[in-house]
């Protein structure tokens, strides 16, 4: 185990129709799913799809970091 860590950045999008945490909680499983060591997230954008004048979809742009194995 090295004394530093170094750590690596992925841009995903999230969405949900119960609500914008909803969509960084599905974002954060989905990657979780092939991504190790995630270890914190950045929300760059919020927006919505719009149906019939209502929010059809939340959606959030999000920066998901991890640590990059062995450092």
């Amino acid at each position: 185990m090295s004394n530093h860590h170094t750590y690596k950045k992925v841009e995903v999008v999230g969405s949900s129709k119960a609500g914008i945490e909803d969509a960084i909680n599905n974002a954060l499983e989905e990657c979780s799913k092939s991504i190790r060591n995630i270890e914190w997230f950045e929300v760059k954008e919020t927006r919505g799809h719009v149906v019939d004048g209502k929010v059809g979809h939340y959606q959030v742009v999000m920066k998901v970091g991890f640590r990059i194995e062995g450092s």
